[in-house]
Order: C-alpha cells, then sequence, then structure tokens
C-alpha cells in the first residue's frame, strides 16, 4: 500500500479505534460518603480513624481505590439535612451515617442511595428500618444499643461507691432514645435503692448549668447514655464532673479516657471498623435489605485509675475483677 492509498482509507486523520477509547477511558472509583455529627475530623477521631482502617484492612486506599467524602454538621439540625443532601449529590455508592441524626437527615435525602447507619441507639424506633432482621428499603446498619445498658452503668456506680443514693442521669431531651433511657434508668434505680435526678442538656452551652443543677440538687454521682453531643462534648462532660467531685459513668472507652471514673457499654471502635465491611458488601452489590441489622453482644467494664485517684476512691477489689483498669 502506497502513501496516498494509506492517507485515503483514514480520510486523512487519525482514527481512534473505539476499543482503544475505552481502554483509556478512567475507571470510576468506589465512592464512600460518611455523614458524622461532630464539627470535624479531630472531634471524631477514634471512630473516623476506625472506619478508614476498616476500609483499609479491606483493601481500600483512599484516593487509589476509593473515594471518601465526609461532612461534619456540628450537631446543627440544619447543617445535617444540607451535607446529607451534599453528599447524595455526589452519588456514592454508599453513605455511611453515624448516630441517629445524621442518619435521619441520610434517610431523607434519599430512597436510593445505600444508606448504612453506625451506633444509631434505636433504628426501629427512629423509624430507620422496621425489622431489624429483614430491613427494606435502602437502610441497614449497626446499633450500639442492647437492653439494661443503663440499668448496668447504674449497678456499677452502685458497686464503686456503696454508699451511693443519688445520682443524676444526663440526658438530651431533643433525641428519641431518651425516653427508653429514663424508663430503664428509673426502673434500675428503684431495684438498686437509689433516686434518679433527671438533668437535662441540648447543646453543649447547657452543660455548665447542667452540672450546676446535679450539685444543687445534691446529686453523689452521674451517669451518661450514648448520644452523640455527649460524645463531642465528652472532655467537658468530665472536666465538669471532676471540677465538682461527681463520679461520673459513660458508655464507651472514648468518653471514659477523657476522664470519666467508669464505663460499660460496647466496644464503639469494633462497631465503626465493622461498617466498613458493610460498605464493602455493598460497593460488590449486596442490597441493604440483605444485610441484618447488627446489635452488639460484647461489652466492655472499664474504670479510669488517674480519676478515681483524684476523686479519692479506693477501687474494691470486688469490682477490680470484674473491670478493665485503665492506669
Amino acid at each position: 500500500m502506497n502513501r496516498r492509498d494509506f492517507v485515503g482509507l483514514f480520510g486523512g486523520g487519525i482514527v481512534a479505534l473505539p476499543h482503544l477509547a475505552a481502554a483509556q477511558k478512567p475507571k470510576r472509583l468506589p465512592r464512600v460518603a460518611m455523614l458524622w455529627h461532630a464539627a470535624n475530623a479531630q472531634e471524631e477521631g477514634p471512630y473516623l480513624e476506625a472506619v478508614l482502617q476498616g476500609l483499609r484492612d479491606l483493601g481500600y486506599d483512599e484516593g487509589r481505590t476509593v473515594t471518601i467524602d465526609n461532612r461534619f454538621p456540628n450537631e446543627e439540625p440544619e447543617r445535617f439535612r444540607s451535607m446529607a443532601a451534599e453528599l447524595v449529590a455526589l452519588r456514592p455508592d454508599v453513605l455511611l451515617a453515624a448516630g441517629a441524626p445524621a442518619a435521619a437527615a441520610a434517610k431523607n435525602a434519599t430512597a436510593t442511595v445505600p444508606i448504612v447507619f453506625i451506633v444509631v441507639p434505636d433504628p426501629i424506633g427512629s423509624k430507620l428500618v422496621d425489622n431489624l432482621a429483614r430491613p427494606s428499603g435502602n437502610v441497614t446498619g449497626l446499633t450500639n444499643f442492647a437492653g439494661q445498658l443503663s440499668a448496668k452503668r447504674l449497678q456499677h456506680l452502685k458497686e464503686m461507691l456503696p454508699g451511693l443514693s443519688r445520682v443524676a442521669l444526663l440526658l438530651n431531651p431533643g433525641v428519641q432514645i431518651t425516653r427508653r433511657y429514663v424508663d430503664e434508668s428509673e426502673a434500675a434505680a428503684q431495684t438498686l435503692g437509689l433516686t434518679l435526678q433527671i438533668v437535662e442538656a441540648r447543646t453543649l452551652d447547657d452543660l455548665p448549668k447542667a452540672f450546676d443543677a446535679m450539685v444543687k440538687g445534691n446529686a453523689q454521682a452521674t451517669a451518661v447514655n450514648a448520644e452523640g453531643l455527649f460524645f463531642q462534648g465528652r472532655a467537658l462532660v468530665a472536666e465538669l464532673a471532676l471540677a465538682r467531685r461527681l463520679p461520673l459513668c459513660v458508655y464507651s472507652r472514648e468518653t471514659l479516657v477523657a476522664g470519666a471514673l467508669l464505663s460499660y457499654g460496647p466496644d464503639h471502635r469494633a462497631i465503626f471498623r465493622r461498617a466498613a465491611v458493610y460498605a464493602d458488601k455493598i460497593i460488590k452489590g449486596a442490597k441493604p435489605n440483605e444485610l441484618p441489622v447488627e446489635q452488639p453482644t460484647q461489652f466492655e467494664f472499664l474504670i479510669n485509675r488517674k480519676t478515681a485517684s483524684a476523686l479519692g476512691i479506693a477501687i474494691p477489689p470486688s469490682i477490680a475483677v470484674q473491670a478493665h483498669v485503665l492506669e
């Protein structure tokens, strides 16, 4: 074939064959969106890192094999809604939502993008799913709630402080699970011979007044259940309790190490790592309604020795053998 024939055959130009063009088209990376509740990555620290580690353990490398988008609403209702809409607009393969407000905002933002909620205490009561074993629609996830956790926290406080008679229960009245916490705690308090003082805080700014009310009400200790506001303000809650010499019982290792005395609850970091497994399954084709909502089955009882010393509290041997004492 001479040069004239060659040029004529291809119309005098360069032809990009279809299969070559397709081969050069960059492959879309899986996209994982995450809606949190605190103000920034630092405040979400251990849990954000737990999800990322879970993804790494499954072979995902951010920026190379997966795209990750985070949003931090700072516990502001309107930001939950707007940020959920932002993430849905990115068309992620899966949307992870940490806590009940984030999960509700995610569900309201889309009926098609798969959603995995994380550490939502009452997914049925929150109307995220209608059945734990077989969730319908586009939502599934992992709860951090199991019956009698509130009761066990009060029991451990009583064991640690045998003369205890009056306990303040710190609650955020703006979340749906609060009524369940109150009912369970009141039943346990009656059994344990305790008087329960209900104290409310809707924002971090409310916390100093809440702790002042505890002192005014002659509370001898304080219990806090799982709630996003109290995780965000975990250092402030511990500081206020210690300043008023109120032994504080919380719900996770992360809230304990901020300065609480006791904690009892599931391993929250393990739950967040597990969320990565759900994300991976959905990326690979599973539907949310094929993945049952997971409930915790293992729980940690922890004591902060440094806080016990600061409060002048000796750890009874009967408690020390049950708990893991952190130095």
